[in-house]
């Protein structure tokens, strides 16, 4: 059985715009969805640099999504997963971008109910993300 994670994470977060993004060469904004103890990530990326395949960049707009499980330890968030197709189905390597394990550790600070930030620990723009959907969770057999 799934076990049923942190309570206060449960739902679906959406980080709406960063600091200054305008200004920036390059960025990302992120959705993501707790489950009990499972995330689903989509990462939208924007850059004004062509740095791969147009096929793959779409005019400097492209989205990457992740899903796996998580545990909090003290402030740190642990998302261990796979990178995934839209439909959430496994990812092989011969498509556009990352594909493979995806492991992130964020610092997790509580701003209020429906404010949480995500700082991850291998980049510098914090996430700040609003609560857009309450979930509860009923574990599911895995």
């Amino acid at each position: 059985m799934q076990t049923p994670g942190e309570s206060y994470l449960q739902g679906e977060w959406q980080q709406d715009s960063i600091p200054k993004q305008k200004q920036l060469v390059s960025y990302s904004l992120y959705h993501l969805k707790f489950s009990c103890d499972s995330f689903f990530v989509s990462i939208s990326s924007y850059s004004k640099v062509n740095a791969g395949a147009d096929s793959c960049m779409s005019s400097g707009h492209w989205t990457e999504y992740c899903k796996g499980t998580y545990d909090q330890k003290g402030d740190t968030l642990h998302l261990a997963g796979q990178f995934c197709n839209a439909d959430m189905s496994i990812k092989d390597d011969k498509g556009c971008f990352r594909s493979g394990d995806y492991n992130e550790l964020f610092k997790v600070s509580k701003k209020t109910d429906s404010l949480i930030q995500f700082l991850s620990t291998t980049g510098v723009i914090p996430i700040n993300a609003r609560l857009i959907k309450k979930i509860s969770c009923t574990p599911k057999p895995l």
